[in-house]
């Protein structure tokens, strides 16, 4: 059987809504939907270019602790408050990801859990 390791985050919402920050089984390594949060503050107010090089950053050091790194990404999904600013959103995730070229989505959202938070993005990683 292969071995399921579940990454928490020591949020106390963890074991109520049943979720962990990352999830590997196998090779394959899906991380949850983050944003720019910490320590309970949301980082790079007003920014989405800010809050999506902290947010991916944030991935990176995830996907690490897991043994793999963003080279390892395949898709990324990006859920953004107002895709008028996906040139900001866009800058930030082409730093990250220029050489790798994940299959990348962004669709614009209603409303993320804070009103502050202008994106929240998802990762697969096959780690080769």
């Amino acid at each position: 059987m292969t071995e399921r390791i579940n990454l928490p985050t020591g949020s106390p919402w963890e074991p109520v809504v049943g979720y962990s920050r990352a999830v590997k089984i196998g090779n394959m390594i899906e991380v949850a939907g983050t944003t720019a949060v910490k320590d309970g503050v949301v980082v790079g107010r007003g920014s989405a270019y800010e809050q999506t090089k902290f947010v991916l950053q944030l991935i990176e050091q995830i996907l690490n602790k897991l043994g793999a790194s963003m080279n390892d990404v395949v898709r990324t999904r990006m859920y953004v408050t107002d895709i008028s600013r996906w040139e900001e959103i866009g800058k930030a995730h082409g730093e990250f990801f220029k050489q790798i070229r994940p299959a990348a989505t962004m669709v614009q959202v209603s409303a993320l859990i804070d009103p502050e938070l202008l994106v929240e993005i998802e990762v697969q990683a096959i780690v080769s």
